[in-house]
């Protein structure tokens, strides 16, 4: 019987970061469009949305830590709340990088629009695409998903380096737009990352399922300092 109420924990500790994954997207969502539209209203939806992001954070960690010190888990348990409270960072540095847009959207409403050349609503794309497949991995306790996940960071990578160039491009070239496009370069920057935590999530997912930290063997990872 207490096994059973101990997996019940797990159960709902999975709903709650979930829940808290749910946030990290439509932070995501919301300030790209923010960028796109030119909206000032979407950056104060977004900041707002930092405030329950934090919340949702303090509230996986504390069930996870609760599970931690009562059920002295094992294994894979173990290993299961390890990786929960790991995704939990991640996806709540996913919403400080989202906050991070909706602040240089903001300085932006405030200047001349520019046709910017970068790719932000394709990065925004890619990013999407890995935080959903690294968490149906976790979902569906997938090891093999969450590696594609690992291997679509070169993708914005790609789009990340190329929009650096064509903004400084520009900048050589009118240097009247310059903050607006050294606001941009910061931006796809800030997706850049974003997919780099989506890629950390992915390899926890790893970590979960099959016990090994990949940490170090030369996929795409970005430091949680």
């Amino acid at each position: 019987m207490p096994r059973v109420h101990f997996h019940q924990q797990l159960a709902q500790l999975k709903d709650k970061l979930l829940a808290m994954a749910a946030l990290s997207q439509q932070a995501l969502e919301s300030s790209v469009e923010a960028y796109l539209e030119r909206d000032p209203a979407i950056c104060q939806y977004v900041r707002e949305n930092e405030t329950a992001i934090n919340m949702a954070q303090r509230e996986v960690d504390e069930m996870s830590y609760e599970l931690l010190a009562q059920e002295q888990p094992m294994a894979i348990d173990l290993r299961f709340i390890l990786a929960v409270i790991k995704i939990n960072g991640n996806l709540e540095r996913i919403g400080d990088q989202a906050m991070s847009i909706a602040e240089r959207t903001l300085e932006l409403c405030a200047t001349p629009a520019i046709d910017a050349p970068a790719d932000i609503a394709g990065m925004r794309e890619i990013a999407r695409t890995m935080i959903r497949g690294a968490l149906q991995a976790l979902l569906e306790g997938d090891a093999r998903l969450a590696a594609s996940v690992i291997e679509m960071d070169d993708d914005i990578d790609r789009l990340n380096r190329l929009a650096h160039e064509q903004l400084i491009e520009l900048i050589g070239n009118n240097a009247g737009v310059a903050e607006q496009a050294l606001h941009t370069i910061i931006i796809s920057r800030n997706l850049e990352r974003i997919a780099d935590y989506a890629a950390n999530i992915a390899s926890d997912v790893i970590f979960w399922i099959e016990g090994a930290d990949i940490r170090h063997a030369n996929l795409p990872m970005l430091a949680t300092s």
